[in-house]
């Protein structure tokens, strides 16, 4: 049996409060100031990460990888899902972007029947049709307006769990080549998506892809920002990862969400009504209890 370091726990939440004021920042960029498009938002994401990921890897000699192919998997997926993430945080508000993206162990929960074999069973089933009514109500308003971002959050959640599920045979490689590897990968990605607008005017975002534009000292220092708390906010994960079960730390990632409603509230005065409240219990919950069903199955194998 696996025991958790109460560190851990103290971790995983510095790690969720960090990714939340990531978001908080992103969304400042996209759509309280309207300042930057999500394409360049994201480049600085990843790009911020991948750069000083490497230079602590070559700096503390933790040697750099490009194999094995489910290394690519886990990148590659998790490119995926930062692109759509980021997407996402350009037409929701911060909150019910964590909301539907910490819906991942659900996606775990489903894909690991067909990958591998291991069927849900009907409590499983119950809590992923909870998961499904909690999100059909946190996400209501914007299903009536035909919101695309519910489902590409929806799609991040579904790539973080094809990541997961990578990373489960990664367990041999230092975590800082990983994210490294990962952040590189991802920053082509999002490199990638900024310059589609070129060749697609049609996607270009509120400054029409003005290199410019992101040099305004206000508009850098957010960006930056942006990237620095995510960059913190990884290495308070990996911590978190390093020192306590998987699962159960995982369980105190959801207070991303919490995080995000209060900072919903407080910053961008979002109002929260009693179906989004009820909604967002209703996919915590399930989410939750699928965490640490992993757990519990995990500890009596061990046993």
């Amino acid at each position: 049996m696996v025991h958790t370091d109460a560190r851990a726990y103290i971790w995983m939440l510095c790690g969720s409060f960090s990714f939340t004021l990531m978001g908080v920042l992103a969304h400042v960029l996209l759509q309280s100031n309207r300042t930057c498009d999500w394409q360049t938002v994201a480049v600085f994401r990843a790009g911020i990460v991948a750069v000083l990921a490497v230079m602590i890897a070559l700096g503390t000699g933790v040697k750099l990888v490009f194999w094995p192919w489910r290394l690519w998997l886990r990148s590659i997926s998790g490119s995926c899902s930062m692109l759509c993430t980021f997407y996402a945080f350009d037409k929701l508000p911060v909150a019910d972007v964590f909301t539907l993206t910490n819906t991942f162990p659900i996606w775990v929960a489903l894909l690991s029947w067909p990958l591998y074999g291991h069927s849900p069973g009907l409590k499983v089933l119950v809590a992923v049709l909870i998961g499904v009514v909690g999100v059909a109500l946190v996400e209501q308003p914007h299903f009536a307006s035909g919101n695309f971002g519910v489902a590409s959050a929806l799609a991040a959640a579904g790539f973080t769990a094809v990541a997961m599920l990578g990373l489960h045979s990664l367990s041999n490689l230092e975590p800082l080549a990983i994210v490294a590897h990962f952040s590189t990968v991802a920053t082509g990605f999002c490199l990638t998506a900024l310059s589609m607008p070129y060749f697609f005017p049609e996607w270009a975002g509120p400054l029409g892809h003005d290199p410019a534009a992101v040099l305004e000292p206000r508009v850098m220092l957010e960006l930056v920002g942006m990237g620095v708390a995510a960059l913190v906010g990884q290495l308070f994960l990996t911590l978190a990862f390093s020192h306590g079960a998987p699962a159960k730390v995982s369980v105190v990632g959801l207070t991303q969400i919490v995080f995000g409603l209060a900072f919903g509230v407080a910053l961008f005065k979002h109002e929260v009504n009693r179906l989004t409240l009820v909604g967002t219990v209703l996919v915590i919950a399930p989410t939750a209890w699928l965490l640490t069903r992993e757990r519990q199955v995990q500890d009596k194998s061990d046993q």
